[in-house]
């Protein structure tokens, strides 16, 4: 199985026929344990019976999970449940049984590790311990820090409730491991509007050298202020004197296999996942270089049919197996959001009239 390897360790040629069996595997099994997922393949896929290669697989408008009950195992089984961080209409709804959540943590933990190494090194958590506190219905924040909080120890959360800085707790910090390795991690717009702009403004710096930033989500805000990739770390290094900064790429609907950003600015697709671009009108696969809506494909959800999504993202594969850096695998960009009409479209097309929904 692909979870029983490291995660940039192969190639097109070892990892498509690995990652279509188990695809196709999971296409069946949620077809038989969700039966809206079944209705909605039959609506859009009638003659699928298997694929033969990953972009014939059926696949779902992330939007759905705003939308329809999509899961795979019985209400008994639920584990956990994920809510989107968005903060306005229908947050998307995410089942975890013990068994999916395991496998997710794991395979998040050995994607870290990669980037981080395997000692759990002190961490600076950039936003309040309030957002974790129940730990029953997590928004996709709270399951963030959760689950990268096991590669961390000696916790700090740098801000207060009100958003503020928390001077005292971040002097402590500094002071006792700004010498060492230290992970700090936040969301991006989290980052830089709460964290690096009232450093400046208060100007102040803290200095950790040898840290490694990990960040994700938020860039619309951020691209909306004109601050791009390299003005997020230049200020960050400016500010904290943290030069190895990695923004990473993922959601909710797919936790665990998340895309991380290499030395050379592009988003890897692990072992356990992967990614197609679709050009939007005939969502037909795009080639290398062309933008398009993003999909994601990924082996690790099994108590609810979100192994193949279409994202309401706007992304271009920039190539696979060749990328300067020396990982296997796709790398992508990911360019922004998609007009919401594009997307409301996106999600019609794969949305099946309420007779369609409701035929058993």
């Amino acid at each position: 199985m692909l979870i029983e390897h490291e995660p940039y360790s192969l190639n097109a040629a070892e990892k498509q026929p690995l990652l279509l069996a188990e695809l196709n595997a999971l296409t069946l099994h949620h077809q038989q344990h969700c039966s809206p997922y079944q209705h909605l393949v039959k609506a859009q896929w009638p003659a699928f019976v298997t694929a033969n290669q990953s972009a014939q697989l059926p696949y779902l408008a992330v939007r759905l999970f705003k939308q329809l009950k999509l899961q795979s195992v019985p209400d008994a089984e639920v584990f956990k449940v994920l809510y989107s961080s968005g903060t306005t209409g229908t947050p998307s709804r995410i089942v975890l049984d013990s068994a999916t959540a395991a496998i997710q943590s794991k395979i998040l933990v050995k994607i870290m590790q990669h980037w981080l190494g395997k000692a759990r090194l002190p961490m600076l958590i950039i936003d309040h311990p309030g957002v974790i506190k129940d730990r029953s219905n997590f928004s996709a924040r709270g399951a963030g820090i959760q689950g990268l909080s096991f590669m961390g120890r000696n916790h700090c959360y740098a801000l207060n409730d009100d958003m503020s800085i928390n001077f005292e707790a971040l002097e402590q910090f500094c002071q006792q491991f700004g010498d060492g390795p230290v992970f700090v991690f936040g969301f991006t717009f989290m980052v830089w509007q709460f964290f690096i702009q009232q450093l400046k403004q208060q100007q102040k710096t803290i200095s950790l050298p040898q840290a490694v930033l990990l960040h994700s989500g938020g860039w619309k805000k951020l691209q909306d202020q004109a601050v791009d990739n390299s003005t997020f770390k230049q200020q960050v290094l400016t500010q904290t004197g943290i030069s190895k900064v990695h923004n990473f790429y993922g959601m909710v609907e797919q936790v665990g296999a998340i895309f991380v950003e290499c030395e050379q600015g592009h988003l890897h697709c692990p072992s356990y996942a992967d990614v197609l671009v679709r050009t939007p009108g005939s969502w037909q696969t795009a080639a290398v270089g062309e933008e398009g809506v993003l999909q994601l494909i990924s082996t690790l959800p099994r108590s609810y049919p979100g192994h193949s999504l279409l994202s309401e993202d706007r992304a271009v594969l920039l190539g696979e197996d060749n990328c300067p850096c020396g990982r296997p695998g796709k790398y992508f960009h990911i360019l922004g959001r998609l007009p919401q009409a594009e997307a409301r479209g996106c999600s019609d097309t794969f949305f099946p009239s309420a007779k369609e929904r409701t035929t058993p």
